[in-house]
């Protein structure tokens, strides 16, 4: 039996394979692998799949100097600048959206946080969402307190997005605005505050395997259910505008070890998914079993038409 059928058996008897155990699966041969993490999968989430939309409810200017982002203020890159959207433009994405039978709305804003009084009119615009609409709520408003995300929970919101980004280690290399810890604190506020919590990273920003394995063993410890994946976009203005994409079978192979690491978890596809030549699907077969459909915060996404077709085809149910 080979190391990839051995460590998959062990997976489906409810053990936790052991990073040493996940960096070997770096050397497996890939289609194996990601059978693998595809028999998983149905093992575990069966073939329920979990889609949502995100909306840029704040663009640019923002205070941190995270070398992914077009948004952030340190850097030259060319990016629509707007303040907190009205309630009514908000609000109106999330009807669309929900009559495109997409599950969950994210509402993501630029910044290190939102104030107090920018928390009131989400507050607000939740509220308004969750009385017109059947679409759950998700916030991506940066590192606020227990308090505040009660305040959102008790709005209406379900989720918090947080991405850890890269691993402990890396994180300095990345942005030096704020810290690991800094990331750490905000997921634990807004899970105390009675919120899930989505939370993930980017893969393609120079960081290694180890990186990646240790990036998921930490969501692992936290106990999180919805893991974006998102690929690095370089974009032109950031510091990583000359990085070189990562390829269709790169990504195959790190989402199907996230499978082999968080057997039960939601392995979402996210930003720079349109750049792989079949928009995901290889993925969606070796794991993945969510993804962000639409347009992304600062680049072009895939229709959620054109998505729901393909999840169609290859056997998936877009459902809670």
């Amino acid at each position: 039996m080979s190391l990839t059928q051995e460590l998959k058996e062990k997976v489906l008897h409810g053990d936790q394979i052991t990073r040493e155990e996940a960096l070997a699966l770096y050397d497996a041969p890939l289609e194996e692998l990601c059978a693998a993490a595809n028999e998983i999968r149905i093992q575990f989430c069966g073939n329920r799949f979990d889609m949502c939309t995100i909306i840029n409810g704040k663009s640019g200017r923002c205070s941190e100097d995270c070398k992914y982002c077009a948004q952030s203020a340190c850097y030259r890159a060319d990016v629509e600048e707007y303040p907190l959207l009205s309630a009514a433009e908000i609000v109106e994405g999330a009807r669309t959206n929900d009559s495109q039978g997409v599950l969950r709305y994210s509402i993501v804003t630029s910044g290190k946080r939102l104030s107090d009084k920018e928390i009131d009119r989400m507050c607000e615009t939740v509220r308004r969402i969750r009385k017109e609409t059947g679409i759950r709520v998700c916030v991506s408003f940066g590192l606020l307190s227990e308090a505040q995300f009660r305040r959102l929970r008790e709005a209406g919101a379900e989720r918090v997005h947080n991405n850890l980004e890269t691993s402990r280690r890396n994180f300095p290399h990345v942005c030096s605005t704020h810290t690991f810890d800094d990331k750490l604190a905000a997921i634990q506020a807004a899970k105390n505050a009675g919120l899930s919590v989505c939370s993930g990273g980017i893969v393609g920003m120079g960081e290694t395997p180890e990186d990646r394995i240790d990036l998921a063993l930490t969501l692992r410890g936290l106990g999180i259910r919805s893991v974006p994946v998102n690929m690095l976009n370089p974009i032109p203005g950031t510091p990583y505008e000359s990085l070189e994409p990562l390829t269709n079978d790169d990504m195959r192979r790190i989402v199907a070890i996230f499978r082999f690491l968080l057997p039960d978890a939601f392995i979402r596809l996210a930003g720079g998914r349109g750049l792989l030549p079949d928009k995901g699907r290889a993925c969606f077969l070796s794991g993945a079993n969510a993804a962000i459909s639409g347009d992304m915060l600062t680049t072009s996404g895939i229709r959620v038409a054109t998505d729901m077709s393909l999840l169609q085809e290859i056997g998936y149910e877009v459902r809670l």
